[in-house]
């Protein structure tokens, strides 16, 4: 059985307390980016993989789109996203990104935040996606930066004053499984290359359209600890087209 954290609820209760789960979009430190890679979301059909609380979703309809799927496999992130959304055209199913069924040719856009480090195979779910989009369609997602996943344990190396001294990148070109510590909680998470995440995009048929890797938004460099986040990398963020072959 697929791993699910978020249904667990002491974890669940230490995420709800996040920054991006109290005040959505505006608490993602990644957002004022990801933001300017969405494409027109009028008329459109809107699969959001690992959809959470359903901020995405909502945002997708709130800008016009026909009928926005919200996939997650965690039920007690789904019973919060139906609690706050009010959209007719927003559907949540409880499922996981590498079970969806994927009808073909049926979304005009897909859209991932954060949520693919959990998934073990990377070039299926990509593969899936593109036979899932119409010609012409989207594919924009977010992940943990292949420089924050590297080592394992997603934490920096501090000094005797307990202040981060660096990040450490260790194992950076062995793929795959890696045991994770996030809030609290041992979590498994998988690590891919920047050239994995890449190019398998694009033998699975996609054209890159955009690659950034956001640094965060300036309005929040205040917070405790944020400046740092500015010393490595922690998100990925690519936009691609699905091409005719």
């Amino acid at each position: 059985m697929k791993e699910n954290k978020y249904d667990d609820p002491q974890f669940f209760e230490q995420y709800s307390k996040m920054s991006r789960s109290v005040q959505g979009l505006e608490g993602a430190g990644e957002w004022h980016e990801l933001k300017k890679l969405l494409p027109d979301f009028t008329g459109k059909t809107v699969l959001d993989l690992g959809c959470g609380f359903g901020w995405h979703c909502r945002y997708a309809a709130e800008q016009g789109a026909a009928q926005v799927t919200g996939v997650d496999l965690s039920e007690k992130m789904l019973k919060r996203a139906k609690e706050m959304t009010r959209s007719p055209n927003i559907q949540y199913i409880r499922n996981s990104i590498e079970d969806f069924p994927y009808p073909e040719n049926a979304f005009d856009v897909v859209i991932s935040s954060l949520a693919f480090h959990y998934v073990e195979n990377y070039g299926k779910v990509c593969r899936r996606v593109y036979n899932s989009l119409k010609d012409g369609g989207y594919f924009v997602f977010s992940v943990e930066h292949p420089v924050f996943t590297a080592q394992g344990k997603q934490d920096w190396y501090y000094g005797p004053d307990g202040k981060p001294l660096h990040w450490p990148v260790d194992n950076y070109f062995t793929e795959g499984c890696r045991n994770a510590v996030f809030l609290g909680n041992k979590v498994k998470k998988y690590h891919w290359t920047l050239t994995t995440y890449l190019n398998v995009l694009t033998e699975a048929g996609f054209s890159l359209c955009h690659v950034t890797e956001p640094q965060p938004d300036p309005s929040m460099l205040d917070l405790p600890g944020m400046r740092d986040e500015l010393r490595r990398p922690m998100m990925l963020i690519i936009k691609a087209r699905k091409t005719s072959r």
